[in-house]
């Protein structure tokens, strides 16, 4: 059995989403163009009148696998992806394919959670290619019906490490904002910007590193603004965001007041199915009650769980703990040591399906150090 690559040497992998005609193959089409002579393998799971195919292909083919005529192979998913992966693999191994990235860009009706999965459930797969992030497009003239009316599209949203707003020129700057706020609602550890598709920076799209560990948890310092417009004090976090506090440093006398502020800011207009919360704590963790918890929460709630992610603080430990999950796959980390001039503190950021946030916030409150 071959030793697995070593993380520099393993093949990044974008996932590339997004409602039915917000943009994905124009975007996938920059890519291969500008890229070009950088060897991408393009994974096709799009039966639309809408393929890369129509001109970048060298010739029609029946075969799975086709050259494009930059370099770079397409194939469509017929059967499994994680078959697919693997055919890419081994062709690559034995020199009959160059490529040095692969971009998956799924069905619009698709939930990329399984996708995503793919990447940790077969070791073969996880020691050869390096999820680096999840790329959602929303349309900016139909995002907000296409968020009532389809739930998947949420999920999108939720999975999400770079939301790209398309057609922002279609609409006016108060639906953009509109449809901002409400995206960053979903998801506010993802970035969300407008993209042009002709001056669209692909480096902000193509190395993310979005599922490393390692990266900076980022969330939104607007979320956590309209979330506590009423707290006393500001403080700037390590990245120099100001952010309200919201410390789980007391005996749950906040608990009902903070969840229903929540509810009624974020529930005001649109009652999505997919959410997110923030916990913020300055309190060391008890390792071993926080590992129990979340190892049931992940239990009962994994399958409406879609990210989670987080900085944490725990006691007897002078580095910060790095961990984070997709659905009931969860993995953990050293990270950096506190620094003498910050104070530790816990981070922690849950997206996903109708999560009772208040079930899990008394839970993580239980799980601090006395």
């Amino acid at each position: 059995m071959k030793a697995a690559p070593s993380p520099e040497k393993m093949v990044p992998v974008t996932i590339l989403t997004g409602f039915l005609g917000a943009g994905k193959t124009t975007l996938l089409k920059r890519i291969l163009t500008e890229y070009h002579g950088r060897r991408i393998a393009v994974i096709e799971n799009e039966f639309g009148p809408e393929s890369i195919d129509t001109d970048l292909l060298v010739q029609d083919s029946e075969e799975q696998i086709i050259e494009l005529s930059n370099g770079c192979v397409c194939c469509t998913v017929r059967g499994d992806l994680m078959r697919t992966l693997t055919d890419l693999s081994v062709k690559r191994e034995a020199g009959e394919l160059t490529f040095e990235r692969v971009v998956i860009e799924t069905t619009g009706m698709a939930n990329p959670g399984p996708v995503c999965q793919t990447f940790f459930m077969d070791d073969e797969i996880a020691d050869y290619y390096r999820l680096d992030a999840v790329i959602t497009v929303v349309d900016a003239k139909h995002g907000m019906e296409t968020l009532d009316k389809q739930e998947e599209s949420q999920k999108q949203v939720g999975f999400a490490d770079r939301i790209l707003i398309s057609k922002k020129d279609l609409v006016n700057e108060v639906d953009y904002q509109a449809l901002r706020s409400r995206l960053m609602h979903i998801n506010p550890r993802a970035s969300i910007e407008p993209v042009n598709f002709g001056q669209t920076d692909l480096k902000a799209i193509i190395d993310v590193s979005g599922f490393n560990l390692n990266s900076i948890l980022d969330i939104d310092p607007d979320f956590l603004a309209d979330e506590h417009p009423d707290a006393a004090h500001d403080h700037e976090d390590e990245q120099g965001h100001e952010h309200h506090d919201h410390d789980h440093d007391h005996d749950g006398e906040c608990d009902d007041h903070c969840a229903h502020h929540h509810q009624d800011h974020h529930h005001a207009h649109h009652d999505d199915a997919i959410g997110a919360f923030v916990f913020r704590s300055n309190k060391a963790f008890n390792p071993e009650r926080l590992e129990e918890f979340l190892s049931g929460i992940v239990q009962v709630y994994g399958p409406d769980l879609l990210r989670y992610k987080g900085i944490l603080y725990l006691k007897g430990i002078n580095r910060r703990m790095l961990f984070q999950g997709v659905h009931m796959m969860m993995g953990a980390e050293p990270g950096k040591p506190w620094m003498s001039n910050e104070k530790p503190n816990t981070k922690m950021v849950f997206i996903g399906h109708k999560l009772p946030e208040e079930i899990f916030t008394r839970g993580l409150e239980q799980c601090l150090a006395s």
